[in-house]
């Protein structure tokens, strides 16, 4: 131990660098490059305690000994431990011999390490212990008493230093969770509160509306379909609204735009560090949908992996962050949607079936557009005044004609293609009354039934051919052709059959 005086010299030096940290990785560093300044030792630790799991954790261990047992992220049960005796009596303990007396469970392990003297310190703040300082000396004996006052300083130092960088490090992840979630919400304005009812009168409309009034005050998942822009959104909006969690977030994921490679980020977060570019921590849609609602369009586009993962979630309730040791609890109510058949995705090995049941509670199908016609006038006269005022236009009002044209025609778009050509004829017109002519509403002529058809099976053998050819027309076994399509090996002889397929001579049956 050094003087009085240059020790408490040493103190305040100490004091000022762990002050000026602003992270936990740099705290870490900066106490065990510091504490060796003012005490001698061979071995110094800072634990932390862990409600979730009553134990701790070494979240920084500096050592000069060539045996090292308790790493850093070794965890330690409070009960039978010394830094869980610590905690409890929140004051120093000191065994000054190992080699003749270990009183608690790490003792033997330090033993090993060839220390000859372990010191235990509280890291108090006030009445709150955050965890222990954990100094071991080769040299065995008690330590002299200016050394251990000394040591419980540099503990109250250190523990107002880790509550500051937590305190610190809360801040700014409450500071980020803020900035993206008024990210989601911005672009949620931008995208949905432009027109942010069902409008119509239809009794098919009406009839998805009393649903989603039904299931909106519950938290059960609710599973929308029907077709490209029937307004699935929309109305997983409305059914969000309906809810006790319309005043959190509802967080809105388009499953198919997901980067592969990164799905599980993108919808569980990660840690600084996890891989290569995440250079700081980041909340999945999990987490910012908490207590919320959580939309995902396009459910029949997301990858099998991550299926299994979202099931996992669904059923636990926890999220694990990439990188991450320690699952985070959630409280997400879930709504999917999505346009394609899961029932046949199931039977072809594209979609879970154990995921589509958990999803598949409260079902509800939009109607397309053509088949609830006498909504058509009122959702068009809803964007045309939408649009007349985004524009700066006088009243404007549609040709009779017009009108009759939009009525008949069969809208393969649905809302959102009724939307776009209300806009384009807004911004073309150029006086008070709108026409809509043959420009708005003509499409690239679409092929015959039987001419789909042949296209189809066309493709269809191409790509059986295809794998025949990769797999030298092996059917059977878990590498064969069958396996690989999905299908019964007589299932694919019979498809072979009708295609005309025939396995080349040179090549044996298998």
């Amino acid at each position: 131990m050094k003087d009085i005086e240059g020790g408490y010299r040493a103190l305040l030096a100490v004091t000022n660098v762990l002050n000026s940290q602003r992270d936990t990785d740099s705290l870490w560093r900066a106490i065990t490059e510091q504490i060796k300044q003012v005490v001698p030792w061979e071995r110094a630790g800072i634990t932390l305690y862990v409600p979730e799991s009553d134990s701790f954790r070494f979240y920084a261990v500096e050592t000069s000994l060539s045996t090292r047992v308790l790493q850093r992220d070794a965890v330690i049960p409070r009960a039978g431990s010394a830094v869980g005796w610590v905690y409890e009596h929140r004051r120093i303990h000191v065994r000054p011999d190992l080699k003749r007396e270990r009183l608690f469970l790490e003792d033997d392990f330090y033993l090993q390490e060839g220390l000859g003297r372990m010191i235990n310190l509280p890291l108090l703040v006030g009445e709150q212990c955050l965890g222990t300082l954990n100094i071991g000396s080769v040299q065995a004996g008690d330590p002299d008493a200016e050394a251990l006052e000394f040591l419980e300083q540099v503990a109250v130092q250190i523990a107002f230093a880790i509550d500051h960088v937590q305190a610190y490090e809360q801040i700014n992840r409450l500071r980020e969770e803020l900035a993206r979630e008024n990210e989601y919400l911005v672009e949620e304005i931008k995208l949905t509160h432009n027109f942010g009812a069902m409008v119509g009168k239809s009794p098919e409309l009406q009839r998805v509306l009393t649903l989603a009034q039904a299931v909106g005050p519950t938290s059960t998942a609710a599973l929308i379909t029907g077709e490209t822009g029937t307004g699935k959104e929309l109305l997983a909006r409305a059914i969000h609204e309906l809810s006790p969690r319309r005043q959190k977030s509802f967080i809105r994921v388009n499953c198919a735009a997901l980067p592969m490679g990164l799905v599980e980020s993108e919808l569980f977060g990660h840690e600084r560090g996890a891989f290569t570019g995440a250079d700081q921590r980041r909340l999945g849609r999990f987490e910012l949908a908490n207590g919320g609602t959580l939309f995902l369009d396009e459910i029949g586009e997301m990858p099998l992996e991550a299926q299994a993962k979202l099931l996992r979630v669904l059923e636990d309730g926890e999220v694990d962050r990439v990188g991450s040791t320690q699952s985070i609890p959630v409280d997400v109510r879930i709504i999917a949607a999505t346009n394609a058949d899961l029932v046949a995705a199931i039977s072809s090995g594209r979609f879970r079936p154990d995921l589509f049941y958990r999803l598949h509670v409260f079902p509800i199908v939009i109607p397309p557009l053509r088949d609830r016609p006498e909504d058509i006038p009122l959702l068009a006269g809803h964007f045309l005044e939408h649009f007349r005022l985004k524009l700066k236009r006088p009243r404007q009002d549609f040709s009779a004609r017009s009108m009759d044209r939009l009525v008949r025609y069969t809208w393969p778009g649905n809302v959102r293609e009724l939307q776009n050509v209300i806009e384009r004829a807004v911004i073309l017109a150029r006086s008070s009354t709108i026409e809509i002519d043959d420009q708005f509403l003509t499409l690239p002529s679409a092929p015959t039934e039987a001419e789909a058809t042949d296209n189809l099976q066309e493709l269809e053998r191409q790509h059986i051919l295809q794998l025949l050819d990769r797999t030298q027309w092996r059917i059977y076994g878990r590498n064969g052709a069958a396996a690989q399509l999905g299908l019964n090996p007589s299932t694919l002889r019979s498809r072979l059959k009708k295609l005309g397929l025939q396995r080349p001579a040179h090549l044996s049956s298998t």
